[in-house]
């Protein structure tokens, strides 16, 4: 199987969004339980979906849902009902299948994804590692999905569990700089991450990397920027 030209990779905002997953078994599932954890509003569609349910339910998904529920509806995929939904994934492992909904969707200009099928794709899905609001997301553009799975938990161990409360830091300075009308660019942030920043989240020093923000702030301000305009250099 070849894989695609360059992909380019972006963080798509499903929260409310009506996708559509045909199919389910295993895969679909997986393609559910993602889209379902970052809100979106999901149909799956399957003439069959013990399977899926059963993984779904058996994995705590369905009981974790904080949008809106997910609309199962036990047939066979209709012809140009993918045009309905913002994002749509097809799982069936049947090419006929498969090749309809992907035609459907292109026509309509739906993003769609054939699960292990990259010449009918106009997205890929990466290898995600998820904390919080922290996502790592891997692609091999649909050469080797499991050489993607292996470098997501490889970089995942690397990782430490106090990286949602250091994104929740940054974010606070982020906002703290753009209310007092600054450049988020006037921040070194690579340097204060390969400082001691990160170490003191870790202890669970809040405070102490708190002020450390708040001193790189009044430190990128400098005492004679207060008449620049906004977003000054």
């Amino acid at each position: 199987m070849e894989a695609l030209g360059p992909v380019y990779p972006v963080g798509l905002v499903v929260q409310g969004q009506r996708c559509l997953v045909v199919g389910g078994g295993r895969v679909a599932a997986r393609k559910v339980a993602s889209l379902l954890e970052c809100g979106a509003a999901v149909t799956m569609i399957a003439a069959e979906a013990h399977e899926a349910l059963g993984l779904l339910s058996e994995s705590g998904v369905i009981a974790a849902i904080g949008g809106p529920p997910l609309d199962v509806q036990l047939r066979r995929y209709e012809a140009g009902e993918a045009a309905g939904y913002r994002l749509v994934v097809t799982a069936t492992g049947d090419p006929e299948v498969d090749g309809a909904v992907h035609r459907d969707a292109e026509e309509a200009g739906v993003w769609v994804n054939s699960a292990d099928d990259p010449a009918h794709c106009s997205f890929v899905l990466p290898a995600v590692w998820r904390s919080g609001p922290v996502s790592v997301a891997v692609s091999t553009a649909g050469a080797s999905p499991a050489l993607a799975t292996w470098l997501r938990d490889v970089i995942g161990d690397m990782l430490g569990p106090e990286l949602p409360t250091l994104a929740a830091l940054l974010a606070e300075a982020r906002q703290d700089l753009q209310s007092r009308r600054r450049s988020t660019e006037t921040v070194d942030w690579r340097a204060l991450l390969q400082g001691p920043l990160p170490g003191l989240v870790r202890d669970g020093r809040l405070d102490e990397a708190r002020a450390l923000l708040t001193g790189a702030i009044e430190v990128a301000e400098g005492p004679d920027r207060g008449n620049e305009g906004p977003f000054s250099p």
